[in-house]
């Protein structure tokens, strides 16, 4: 009798074990896709060169290969104002899911810890009412407005993973809440949701039944489809964005403008600096050579994303800016500002103040950036932002907006101000 006692003890033991291990794994892989969404906040923050000897190796080893390389690519504007109206919802969704989605998990978690100190019992107030695992939504919303703000395939592939992950960690606690609370925490599972509301749930999963036991083969299926309708999704928003992106072709040069209304200016002023001799010097041999292509980036002199485009100089290294909190509160409560400051201006205000002739707002920049593909010869401008390009920036031109004058022209570094990086594109 002994015998069997001690047999069932360390049977136990064992599945105690093996379900804290399960917990332990898949709460580090979910706090590792955290830590890689939040990328956006450790690229522009003085932690960035550490975190990047650490992290950019493996964005350069998915570079390397054409069938991993997607998921260093991004899927959403980053770079440029959304150019539409559904771009501009998403966006701004983006940031509302990031902060709604903090607050729940905040909330319910000070719900439920609370109610252990006081040993309340199970929480059913709240959001505990109709959802039965509101942090791990919470959570996940966060997650989700994390992708749209910081929109590479890799942070999304992980959103789906954590997705899952929060699938098994939620089933895993209804199992030992069941046996820890019996039938009063059965009824309480047939009266609510796992993730939303009972009613919406029944909806989507036409069962009306909570779901008991999860086989291995059906968690496979959850997990393919769960991934081929994210990062499908992402595929989607990324083909549609291209399609809509501001851009125009000059001579034989693609150019992309951050806002739409400074097309007018790129048609004026392009045709003119591309005629400059020095300028047409850099760029002929590599209009003639095959499977090669120039990507003019047009933008205000001070654009504070600049260095993600070209190393254009310190000044435009965000990360060596020290105003870490500061931008990141101003990218989530007012996602375009930083992307629309400088384009601001007037022609009939020249004449009332004679200083705006020679201010950053009179003032436009464009980089070059050479384009290859091993391919084949590109197709149309939208074939420029194929996640198989290889971009090189050139040089930069600073002109000015009214009068056409060329102000400056200076070569760049090879890379972006973060080096080998992979940042946005558009």
């Amino acid at each position: 009798m002994q015998c069997i006692q001690r047999r069932f003890k360390m049977t136990q033991q064992k599945r105690s074990d093996t379900n804290i291990s399960k917990r332990f794994a898949a709460s580090s892989a979910i706090v590792l896709s955290f830590i890689v969404g939040l990328e956006i906040v450790i690229m522009i923050s003085p932690f960035a060169f550490f975190f990047y000897a650490a992290f950019n190796p493996f964005l350069l080893a998915l570079n390397q290969s054409s069938m991993s390389r997607w998921l260093t690519a991004f899927f959403l504007p980053h770079m440029v104002v959304p150019p539409n109206e559904a771009l501009t919802v998403i966006r701004i969704l983006g940031s509302v899911f990031f902060v709604g989605g903090m607050l729940i998990f905040l909330v319910c978690a000070g719900q439920v810890y609370i109610g252990k100190v006081l040993k309340k019992g199970v929480a059913t107030k709240g959001f505990y009412t109709f959802i039965r695992h509101p942090q791990y939504l919470g959570l996940g919303l966060g997650a989700l407005g994390l992708a749209i703000m910081w929109p590479r395939f890799l942070t999304l592939t992980l959103f789906a993973v954590m997705l899952f992950l929060y699938y098994l960690l939620a089933k895993d606690e209804e199992r030992r809440m069941t046996n820890r609370f019996g039938e009063s925490y059965v009824v309480y599972m047939d009266r609510t949701g796992m993730f939303l509301p009972r009613f919406i749930e029944k909806v989507l999963t036409r069962n009306s039944k909570s779901q008991k036991r999860l086989g291995f083969g059906k968690a496979i299926l959850i997990f393919a489809v769960l991934l081929v309708v994210v990062i499908g999704s992402g595929f989607i928003l990324r083909t549609y964005t291209i399609h809509h992106l501001p851009l125009v072709q000059v001579n034989r040069v693609d150019v992309i403008a951050i806002t739409k209304e400074d097309l007018i200016a790129v048609k004026q002023l392009l045709p003119s600096v591309l005629e400059d001799p020095a300028i047409g010097s850099k760029l002929q041999a590599i209009e003639n050579i095959e499977g090669h292509r120039v990507l003019a980036y047009f933008i205000p002199v001070d654009y504070v994303m600049q260095g993600m485009i070209a190393n254009t100089g310190g000044e435009w290294k965000l990360f060596e800016q020290h105003k870490t909190i500061g931008m990141i509160t101003e990218y989530i409560f007012h996602p375009f500002t930083h992307l629309t400051e400088g384009h601001a201006h007037h022609p009939g205000m020249q004449a009332h103040n004679p200083n705006l002739h020679n201010s950053p707002a009179m003032r436009r920049r464009i980089i070059f950036i050479e384009l290859s593909s091993s391919h084949g010869e590109f197709t149309s401008p939208f074939d420029d932002f194929g996640i198989n390009i290889t971009r090189t920036p050139l040089f930069f031109v600073d002109v000015h907006l009214h009068t056409g004058e060329i102000l400056q022209i200076r070569d760049t570094p090879t890379g972006s101000g973060w080096g080998t990086v992979p940042t946005p594109i558009f």
